[in-house]
This record gives structure tokens, C-alpha cells and sequence, in this order.
């Protein structure tokens, strides 16, 4: 099985979470793969994009399983993938961007959203480059045409998700598990960041993923 990591929004491959993680996949000799969503340009960005560049990785070996970790707008966009790509055979989700796009409505104000549709760009902090970056306005309308109850693959999925999280609302996940009862929920004290419950995170991901004790092969 390949595993790889789709980190969230205005983050990259260099991210705390993304870091730790490959820290502790190499101690079982496993590769995590990481795509930096920010090839092409921030400005650029949109949720096609992402899952795009995914399934080009996906695709270079096409007959191989794939493990997914997605964290936020990550997790959002693995979720799609698992519905796409039939090689998707597991799903690990860290506060995943659930209720996006009509999440981010609530989140701007009017005069936000005005100037965005107005100027084409709306700046927005980028937690690997340091400082603000333009995000066109391509991002939101790219994110409408994605109807999320339109995600039913059942497959097996773990969700983790911080009780103190200000950016996803916990809510989100709690109803999403309620609706999809093949999906378990672990509800962490941390929030949207997550950097104090790396080990709780990394423990559920070992065990979800069999990393411990991996199936055999038959012979």
C-alpha cells in the first residue's frame, strides 16, 4: 500500500503535522508521500486541482493500494478522491474541511466577499510562505460545483478531530458520522492545529492503517 498525506489549506509539505508524521511512518520503513498543493501558485489554487494532482500521483501505479491522510481542506479533498479512485482503500482524516464551501461564507464577512468577487483576489495568510498571498477567486467558485452529499463510497474511515477546533467546527464531523455509520470519529482536547495530540493521532493511525501488524499475504 502507498500511503500519502494531502496537508491543508495555505500549508505545505513542511508543516508540523506533515513533518511528524513522516518522522514516524520511516520508523516502520514506510514512505509517506506528501504533493505540495502550492505547484502552480497559491493564486491558483482550487479543489479540482488538488484532486487532480493527486490522481496523477495515484495514477503511476495504478494496481497498487492507496492509504489516504488528509488533513482540513486535505481531508475534504480525499474524501473526493475516495469516491473517484477506486484504489482509495482507506481514509485517515484530521478535522476534515467539511461543509466547505458554505463554512467559509459564514467566516467572511459581506465586504470580504464583495472585494474578493470585485478584484478577483482575496488575501489570505499562508502558514509555509509566512505572510499574506492573493487567492483567486477561482478557489470559491471551483468549490461550489462540489456537492458533498454526493459522497457515499463506503470504505473504512477514521476521522480525528479536536473538541477546541475554531476553524472546523467539531460539529461538522460529528454530523458527518451520523449520516455515514461506517465511519468512526475520535474526538481529541486539541484544536485546528493539532500539535499537542500528535501521539494520540499517530497511535489511531497506526492501528487504522495495520502499520503494527500489516496483513500477510497469502501464498
Amino acid at each position: 500500500m502507498r500511503y500519502l498525506y494531502l496537508h491543508g489549506f495555505a500549508s505545505g509539505p513542511s508543516s508540523f503535522k506533515a513533518r511528524a508524521l513522516t518522522d514516524r511512518f520511516q520508523q516502520h520503513q514506510i514512505t509517506l508521500e506528501i504533493p505540495d498543493f502550492n505547484e502552480g501558485g497559491f493564486t491558483g489554487l482550487t479543489l479540482s486541482r488538488q484532486i487532480q494532482q493527486v490522481q496523477a500521483l495515484i495514477n503511476q501505479t495504478p494496481e497498487e493500494p492507496i492509504g489516504l491522510i488528509g488533513s482540513s481542506f486535505g481531508g475534504l479533498t480525499a474524501l473526493w478522491l475516495a469516491e473517484q479512485c477506486p484504489q482509495v482503500e482507506r481514509l485517515g482524516l484530521l478535522a476534515p474541511a467539511l461543509g466547505f464551501p458554505h463554512s467559509w461564507h459564514d467566516r467572511l464577512s459581506p465586504d470580504q466577499l464583495d472585494q474578493w468577487q470585485r478584484s478577483g483576489q482575496l488575501m489570505v495568510y499562508h502558514y509555509t510562505a509566512g505572510k499574506e498571498l492573493p487567492l483567486g477567486l477561482g478557489f470559491w467558485e471551483d468549490a461550489q460545483r462540489y456537492d458533498q452529499s454526493k459522497l457515499q463510497r463506503v470504505l473504512p474511515t477514521v476521522i480525528l478531530h479536536g473538541r477546541a477546533d475554531r476553524t472546523v467546527s467539531i460539529e461538522l464531523s460529528q454530523q458527518w458520522t451520523a449520516s455515514h455509520p461506517w465511519v468512526e470519529l475520535i474526538e481529541l482536547e486539541t484544536d485546528h492545529g493539532m500539535g499537542e495530540a500528535i501521539e494520540p493521532i499517530w497511535q489511531t493511525i497506526e492501528r487504522f492503517f495495520q502499520l503494527l501488524n500489516p496483513p500477510q499475504a497469502l501464498h
